[in-house]
Order: C-alpha cells, then structure tokens, then sequence
C-alpha cells in the first residue's frame, strides 16, 4: 500500500501534516475523514529506501507486543489500546504504520488482517501467531511469548555482533599495518637491503614482491574484495543452487560453521515450539519455519519434512530421514510425540539450544582475540626477519 504525505485540517481548524498509508487519493481522504481530519492535499512519498530495510526497530516491537499484551490482559479492547500505542510513539514511521492498523480495525478487520498489509514490519510468523491467539482467545499468552521471542532474537543479535566486533576491529588494523608497511616502509628499507650487494633470502625476496605489488596496484587491492563481495551477493541472490553450495558451505566453515548451526538450530526449536504451543498445526508450523531460518540448506530439509509428514510419517521420523537434525533434536521429538507433549519437547531443545548459542559465542570470542593476535605478530615478526636478516648477516661478517 503506498505512503502519502498529507496536509490537513483538524476540527479546531489547526494545520496538520504527516504521512499514512492509503490506497489512492480517494481512500487517503476517506482515512483522515475517519480521523476527524479534512484533507487539503496530499500526495505519494517518492523517496523510498532502496535497499527495503525495515524502519522499525526489534526494540520497537518489543515495546509494541508488550502495550498490548498488558492491555489485553487488563480488558481493554484493542482499538483502544492502538490508540494508546500511537500517542506513546517517537518514531513518526511507526506512529503512522499503528495508526494505520487502528483504522483497518475500525473497518472491521482483525488484528492479524490489518498486521498482514504490514509484510515488512510484522513478518509470516507474527501474522500467524496473533492469528492463532485471536482463534483460541490466548492473544495476551501469544502477545507474550511474541515478546520474549523478539528479546531472544535482540539478545542473540547482540552476542552476534560482539563476537564480529572484536575481529572487524583488529582485522581493519591489521590491514591498515600491512598497507603502510608494505607500501611506505618496505620500500624505503628495500633500496638500504640491496645495496648490501648480497644474495637475499626467499623471504625478502617475497616480502618485497609483495610490497611491490601493492604498492603498484594499491587500488585493485581495495576494489578486489568490495567487487568480489557484490559479485557473490548478486549470484548468491539470483541463482538459487549457488545460494544452496554458500549455505551449505557457511555451515562447514572451521570455528564460525558450528557456531551458526546452532543458531540456525535455535532459531528453528524456538520458532517451531513457538508455533506449535499457540495452536497451529504441525504442518502449517513446518511450512512457517522454512521462512525463518534463514538458511537454504535447512530449508530444504524443512521441504523435504513437510512432504514426509503429509506422506503419512510420524515427526520424529521424517526430522530423522533429513539427516541434517542432530540426536539431542530427534531424541527429544520422539520423547514428545511418544508422551503427547510435544509443545514441552520443543520448548526444551530451544532452551538448550538458546544457552549452548551462548556459551559457543562466549568461547568463539576467548579464541578469537589470541587467533588475531597471533596474526598481527606474524605478519610483523615476517617483516622484520625478511628485512633484518640480511643486515644481521652483514654484521656477523664483519665481526668475523
């Protein structure tokens, strides 16, 4: 649905603008007439963000699901607490999207209908729980569990960028050492090694063939990795087997491999227990989690799940047959499914998998500090046995 800007009256006759989802022309007046507002003019947004990212903050809808969790459970019928919402907001593009959501509800949509023309903001699983909440009539246990998941994924997100943190830090001096060696300081020590007019050692020789190829083509050694990242980016987007062999290949990467499986695991326990324990289906849950897990290789199996289910399978079988589940997985399907308490099951392998995310980040930080650290001195320790070498040789055959 497009975003217009609007100018508007209100019923004091005091100018106001600001922006809101509408159809047309027609529909926008009909939306600020609803409002108390007399539309003077108005007209689509133009400048869009070209790279479609989300305006809304994680921590924003923390705060959404948690309004109306406590205004659910307190009586108050959810147009009203929209309202409430809307008012409380400091983010313009949100205030505009709930209020927005309030309208479609005075329309008379539900909740869930008016989140779904928000595919951005509130994605297929969201939809779908708040869905399944109104159907039961558990929207306040929904709205919470929606708002300890949203805490989860902010929680995991920031252990996620800590541990990328540290090495993007070091890594960037590292590079920024080894361009002003190579390029300004090397070369100055190149000519005072060569005119010692004796036969250099395969490390010198190396370091200054180096040194002179960066420093010739300093330029392509910036572009080649900004260049090949897009060139990966656009084939990984367009063709879907490269998609395949990249996430398949990010899975079996040394110490960051292990790491992102369990997150991709975790991911996975807490969206499916998550679905499940709302009311929705096994086979609607397996079909929504293919969406979230954010890897291709799980979603095939995921696939291949939902086809062995509806083939007639038990669970815990066809998680099995995909070869790609561990046992702790499996094992605890088998004891839920066996025993009718599935929902606990699930819920279960999300916890474990939820702390062993956390103490695998916490572990991958300790052995990253040392691995770069070691880097940097290797690199320094090559420059100064390449350039120093020769002249220690030097010296020892003059003392001789």
């Amino acid at each position: 649905m497009p975003l217009f800007n609007y100018r508007a009256i209100d019923s004091d006759g005091r100018a106001v603008t600001g922006r809101i989802d509408a159809m047309n022309q027609v529909d926008l007046e009909m939306r600020l007439r609803r409002m108390d507002l007399d539309l003077v003019d108005g007209a689509p947004v133009k400048i869009r963000n070209l790279l479609g990212s989300r305006t809304v903050s994680r921590r924003e809808l923390i705060h959404f699901c948690f309004h109306l969790e406590h205004l659910a459970r307190a009586g108050v019928p959810i147009l009203e607490s929209l309202s409430d919402l809307r008012d409380s907001l400091e983010n313009q593009r949100f205030r505009e999207i709930v209020a927005g959501l309030a309208e479609a509800i005075e329309g008379g949509q539900t909740l869930s209908q008016a989140l779904e023309t928000q595919p951005r903001i509130f994605g297929k699983v969201f939809v779908s729980l708040i869905r399944a909440g109104e159907a039961s009539g558990q929207l306040p246990a929904v709205l919470r569990d929606l708002t300890d998941t949203l805490k989860w994924e902010d929680e995991l997100a920031s252990q996620t960028k800590r541990l990328a943190l540290y090495p993007a830090f070091v890594g960037a001096i590292v590079l920024a050492a080894t361009f002003f060696l190579m390029i300004y300081m090397v070369p100055q020590l190149k000519l005072f090694v060569r005119n010692m007019g004796q036969a250099l050692p395969p490390q010198t020789r190396a370091l200054f063939f180096v040194s002179d190829l960066l420093a010739g083509y300093w330029y392509l050694a910036l572009a080649a990795p900004v260049v090949l990242a897009a060139g990966l980016r656009v084939l990984i987007n367009v063709n879907p087997l490269a998609r395949l062999r990249f996430d398949g290949l990010k899975l079996r990467l040394p110490l960051a491999g292990g790491i992102l499986r369990k997150i991709v695991l975790s991911r996975f326990a807490n969206t499916f227990a998550l679905l499940y324990s709302s009311g929705i289906p096994i086979l609607d849950a397996v079909r929504t989690t293919q969406n979230v897990v954010g890897n291709m290789v799980v979603q095939r199996g995921l696939e291949r799940v939902e086809q062995l289910i509806g083939e007639g399978q038990n669970i815990t079988s066809a998680f099995q047959r995909t070869g790609f589940f561990p046992p702790l997985v499996i094992r605890m399907l088998r004891v839920g499914e066996s025993t009718g308490a599935l929902g606990e099951a699930l819920s279960n392998v999300s916890y474990f998998y939820n702390r062993d995310v956390r103490e695998s980040v916490e572990k991958a930080q300790q052995l990253v500090e040392p691995l770069l650290t070691l880097l940097l001195g290797g690199l320094l320790g090559w420059i100064m046995l390449s350039v120093l070498g020769p002249v220690y040789d030097v010296i020892s055959r003059i003392q001789t």
